[in-house]
């Protein structure tokens, strides 16, 4: 190739640089390239997170579902200790059959405490004048004697030789014929109903004692039942175990069972030391009839003795 030719192939790709370079920049300035916004999408995994509240702050209120929407309420109650649970309180508390049981049962004790005051003073005014006609007829040395230092009283040792005298006069017809076997064996007849009719008198009242000694614990026990079953029927009923539910049903039982133990307790020891009492009655008894029995047999002997050693005994 000629240095002409090089010359014009080194012009030539130069007019071609120049041509191309402004057909590059024109685009850029004169016509707007076209912006293509970006398609929503998921927010970035790498996003920032919210700033976490701190510990102490409080909890942003959640939107409510509507104005109108009130709190819905607590369907479990509120369930407390009854305040008064002195004995009174449960009584009033209690169911209208545990009511009655123990109602019963203070009745009862009343019953008790009351035959025990008026028994005591029938036993000791009992005992007093037994051992005095015991002691007369001790010191006598006939049945006439005995019978003037008895007097008129009203004591069953008083009784028990008028009794001697009516039967020793009813039989002294027959004395002389039919002897004095017969006359003895009647008054001893007498005075044992005598002995007999004066201990059950003496004894009226304890077997009341008795029947409330026997049947004030079970009594008890049913309002126990009672107030149990109370109380499991109250917790079906409020769904709970709380001891709030329990505990006055519980109390009301063990109430029950209280005013039962209380009832029975002084009736069988009161039965027991009437029963001694009533025993040493009749024991007090026994010796005045034997008094009066050897009065008797007495007196039979002395009638075959000669007026004057009879007057001389009496």
């Amino acid at each position: 190739m000629s240095r002409t030719g090089l010359a014009a192939a080194l012009f030539a790709s130069a007019m071609l640089t120049a041509a191309s370079a402004p057909a590059q920049e024109q685009p850029a300035s004169g016509v707007p390239a076209t912006i293509t916004a970006p398609a929503p999408s998921a927010p970035a995994l790498n996003a920032p997170a919210a700033p976490a509240a701190p510990v102490g702050a409080a909890a942003p209120a959640q939107p409510q579902a509507g104005a109108g929407t009130a709190a819905e309420p607590s369907t479990t109650p509120a369930l407390t200790l009854p305040h008064d649970l002195s004995p009174w309180g449960m009584f009033m508390a209690a169911d209208i059959i545990v009511k009655a049981v123990m109602i019963g049962l203070a009745f009862a004790s009343l019953v008790t405490w009351t035959i025990w005051l008026a028994k005591s003073l029938e036993v000791l005014a009992g005992k007093l004048g037994a051992r005095r006609a015991a002691r007369a007829i001790g010191n006598a040395a006939t049945l006439k004697q005995a019978s003037h230092a008895l007097g008129r009283n009203g004591g069953t040792g008083a009784l028990l030789v008028r009794a001697a005298e009516e039967e020793a006069a009813l039989s002294a017809g027959a004395l002389d014929h039919a002897g004095g076997d017969g006359l003895k064996e009647r008054v001893a007849s007498r005075l044992s109903r005598i002995e007999a009719a004066a201990a059950r008198r003496m004894s009226r009242g304890t077997g009341l004692l008795a029947t409330i000694g026997s049947t004030a614990p079970f009594v008890g026990l049913f309002g126990t039942v009672w107030g149990i079953m109370n109380a499991f029927i109250g917790i079906s009923q409020a769904q709970t175990t709380n001891l709030a539910v329990v505990a006055p049903g519980i109390a009301e039982a063990l109430l029950a069972t209280a005013m039962g133990l209380v009832a029975a307790i002084p009736a069988v020891v009161i039965y027991n030391v009437f029963a001694r009492s009533i025993a040493g009655y009749r024991q007090i008894l026994a010796d005045a009839s034997a008094g009066v029995e050897r009065l008797v047999s007495r007196d039979l002997d002395f009638r075959t003795v000669a007026p004057a050693t009879a007057l001389a005994a009496q």
